[in-house]
């Protein structure tokens, strides 16, 4: 059985670990603007921000579809974005 040692793999932190980590970070970011109590139309649209960002990473690096072309990673991608759209559009109205 060959075992690899962490010396010979190409990468110190393997890059779903730095993706994880970002996760958690921008987790942490909303949850402390929402304990915070800051409000207002610009505040929001960073938290939903947040939001898509971390679907875009899960899709990209913990689904598999970074390398994947075509029609396989359309679905997150328009899933994201009309959701997102729609609750932009929901608060540029109301504001």
């Amino acid at each position: 059985m060959n075992k690899t040692r962490l010396a010979d793999q190409p990468y110190l932190i393997r890059p779903c670990t730095i993706v994880y980590i970002l996760l958690i970070t921008l987790t942490i970011l909303s949850w402390l603007i929402g304990k915070s109590g800051i409000s207002g139309l610009h505040v929001a649209m960073l938290v939903l921000l947040f939001a898509l960002l971390k679907g875009l990473l899960i899709g990209d690096y913990f689904m598999g579809l970074r390398s994947v072309r075509g029609l396989w990673r359309w679905p997150i991608i328009v899933w994201l974005f009309v959701p997102g759209s729609l609750i932009t559009w929901a608060f540029f109205i109301t504001a």
